[in-house]
């Protein structure tokens, strides 16, 4: 017998001596572990593999499915990228405080009643009048399931909680162009998979939709999101009363252009367009040219 055809076990000694949060927790869906918070559910590698495969093709041919979009970014956050983020937070003294107060975004913590009534240009005004004009609520975001650390899932969930700010601070709509444009800047900030496998959905769009997203929205979203702070660390409940200009500098964001006003005016264009070509048409039926 030939004992150097025996494979090495040193792979297996290296994946022992990775930390307890990197291993693969090996249980089947017969002996299933309690869960460790309320609404936790604990997944097998296979079935994590086998969300994160499912909801990224259900997210693909409906982008509006947010609880698919969810599940897609609890599957792919681990072993790696939450953890990293927490680590983030760790590092930053806002972070260890959001960390240790664990604030929730929800219609009961946050009046947008009194948001309403904050002055022009503030946080929270801007945030208030985005949610009214996209129509949703803070409510609106799911809870977290599938991930194991209790801290690091209450991480995905402030970032979940927070993604309606990014859309308000840099004033794209969720449409599917401007939630692409954040995805891609959150993408560049967080490194989250998910963010980058919605990308995805670009092929969604119409040729010149995908066009101005590549040629405008792509390259700022990636140059804002790699020089910006990392946006997981705004206390944004702190944040309410700051002018809007005055949190973007701070943070390095600069404001893309804006996709409604771009998207009207080529709409105007077009009317114009067609209301010019039937007054020709007109024109020439009565002129016989």
């Amino acid at each position: 017998m030939n004992l150097s055809r025996i494979p090495s076990p040193k792979p297996f000694t290296h994946l022992l001596a990775l930390p307890p949060s990197l291993r693969t927790r090996a249980f089947s869906v017969l002996n299933r572990p309690a869960p460790n918070y309320p609404g936790h559910v604990p997944l097998t590698f296979l079935e994590r593999g086998a969300l994160a495969v499912g909801s990224a093709f259900g997210a693909l041919r409906n982008p509006y499915r947010h609880d698919l979009i969810a599940s897609l970014g609890e599957a792919t956050a681990k072993p790696y990228f939450v953890t990293r983020l927490r680590h983030a937070m760790l590092k930053d003294p806002t972070g260890r405080r959001i960390l240790r107060d664990k604030p929730r975004i929800t219609s009961k913590t946050m009046s947008l009643e009194r948001l309403r009534q904050l002055p022009d240009n503030t946080v929270g005004r801007a945030y208030a009048a985005w949610l009214d004009r996209e129509g949703v609520t803070p409510d609106t975001r799911d809870s977290v399931r599938y991930i194991d650390d209790p801290e690091e899932a209450y991480v995905m969930q402030r970032y979940r909680e927070t993604h309606d700010f990014t859309h308000a601070i840099t004033g794209l709509p969720v449409i599917i162009e401007g939630e692409l444009a954040v995805k891609a800047f959150e993408f560049a900030n967080t490194v989250l998979p998910m963010t980058a496998l919605s990308l995805a959905a670009v092929v969604r769009l119409k040729p010149i939709e995908r066009r101005r997203f590549f040629e405008t929205y792509l390259p700022w979203a990636v140059s804002n999101g790699l020089k910006s702070e990392e946006v997981i660390n705004v206390y944004w409940e702190e944040e309410l009363e700051t002018d809007v200009e005055v949190l973007r500098t701070r943070l390095g964001i600069e404001k893309p252009p804006d996709l409604r006003d771009i998207r009207e005016a080529l709409k105007d264009q077009k009317r114009a367009e067609k209301a010019t070509k039937g007054a020709r048409e007109r024109v020439g039926a009565a002129t016989g040219v």
